[in-house]
């Protein structure tokens, strides 16, 4: 008994250590959440001054007293100048594009955090409950190996041959200009006053070279075993808080909604379809509300659905039900309340839990019908994973 049990242990040891588990559920998160904030920033580009720039009611003066108090981290206070807002608005709207291809995803992944804090520090009051998810979600995929698949940096990866070295000329100048920039924020104290804070930045940019550097003059020795095994570790642990994450905002969301009155007689969605800020579509609202019976059970069925959802993990089927139920009901809040990215951002967010085979022929779909707009006769197929045996060949990938 106790032999097959060590052996049990020891293989799910050896998968955790040696693969990166979950490649397309970690792809699907990051290109969720990289849309979701790029279109974001693209819809509200024409107002950006006023929400996070310095035309903005929450002025100057004010958000450096909240960064004072909270100590939060945002490189939109290290100028009041409009080119610096202009400038780092751009960075993150190239960072949301870059992660969302997957060109040097590690890099473009810190890009994407540091925009995401930035932009939303400086301005805490703007934006719904989906800015708290991209905010979390953001720092999460700094630790998971996100572009195994489904990215620019898998294409080169599967292009390349075991001999070749890592030709590389942007992962240096990306590595260089990076460093030159962190070492500006941290000599003049303006990583938010936090030593964690600059201590991650400057781990995750050593690391950087690093691995570079391994991969360089010590491919396939020990040393390269050992970073992808903190890399495949790091990774896993990642995934599992980016699914206890989900879990928690479902499990707290459904708890509370028990204790209100309003939720336990079934009544609770009249009232938000009678509220002119979220009704995008009055007639379609008030057909709704006007139903009883169809406001009880959508009320009921929320509540129900969220509380349950966090123990049913263990049972596929029922899973994956109530993921595409959870799913068509952010769908329905984003059309029937107006609220898209908070709705994107949460679908984003439970996209973790679809399963690998749904995934693929998804992807296998989509690259189907790319082809055939660009009218490719042959596609190179995809391989069922990347554990990570070329990846790393550049300096930032």
């Amino acid at each position: 008994m106790t032999q097959p049990l060590d052996r049990r242990l020891a293989g799910a040891v050896q998968r955790v250590t040696s693969t990166a588990l979950g490649p397309y559920q970690s792809a699907i998160v990051r290109i969720g959440f990289s849309l979701t904030w790029l279109l974001f920033l693209l819809r509200e580009f024409p107002h950006r001054r006023e929400l996070y720039g310095p035309d903005g009611p929450w002025g100057w003066d004010m958000a450096q007293q909240l960064i004072a108090e909270n100590r939060a981290f945002t490189v939109l206070l290290w100028s009041d100048s409009a080119a610096w807002f202009e400038a780092v608005y751009a960075v993150a709207v190239l960072a949301g594009v870059l992660l969302l291809l997957g060109w040097r995803t590690r890099t473009m992944s810190v890009v994407f955090m540091v925009g995401v804090l930035s932009l939303q520090n400086r301005s805490i009051f703007m934006g719904d409950g989906g800015d708290n998810v991209i905010h979390l979600m953001a720092i999460y995929l700094v630790f998971t190996r996100c572009g195994q698949v489904w990215s620019l940096d898998a294409r080169r990866a599967r292009r390349q041959t075991p001999g070749d070295g890592p030709a590389d000329r942007w992962g240096p100048v990306l590595w260089a200009v990076l460093g030159l920039l962190l070492l500006v924020g941290t000599l003049t104290h303006r990583t938010g006053g936090e030593w964690w804070l600059a201590l991650l930045l400057w781990t995750l940019w050593a690391s950087q070279g690093v691995w570079w550097a391994v991969n360089r003059w010590a491919p396939g020795s020990e040393p390269r075993t050992l970073l992808d095994v903190v890399a495949n570790l790091t990774h896993n642990a990642a995934l599992v808080v980016i699914m206890a994450e989900v879990c928690l905002i479902y499990a707290t969301a459904g708890w509370y909604k028990i204790q209100g009155s309003r939720w336990q007689d079934g009544s609770a969605l009249y009232y938000p379809l009678k509220l002119d800020y979220f009704t995008p579509w009055p007639a379609l609202s008030d057909l709704l509300a006007g139903s009883g019976l169809i406001v009880m059970v959508l009320s009921y069925g929320t509540v129900m659905v969220q509380v349950a959802f966090p123990f049913t993990l263990f049972n596929r089927k029922v899973k994956n039900v109530l993921l595409a139920a959870m799913m068509l009901e952010h769908a329905g809040i984003a059309l029937l309340l107006g609220l898209p990215f908070f709705s994107l951002a949460m679908i984003a967010a439970d996209a973790v839990f679809l399963p690998t085979s749904f995934l693929r022929r998804l992807g296998g779909r989509v690259a189907g019908a790319r082809d055939r707009v660009l009218r490719r006769p042959v596609r190179i197929p995809e391989q069922r994973a990347t554990p990570g045996e070329r990846a790393g060949r550049t300096l930032v990938g």
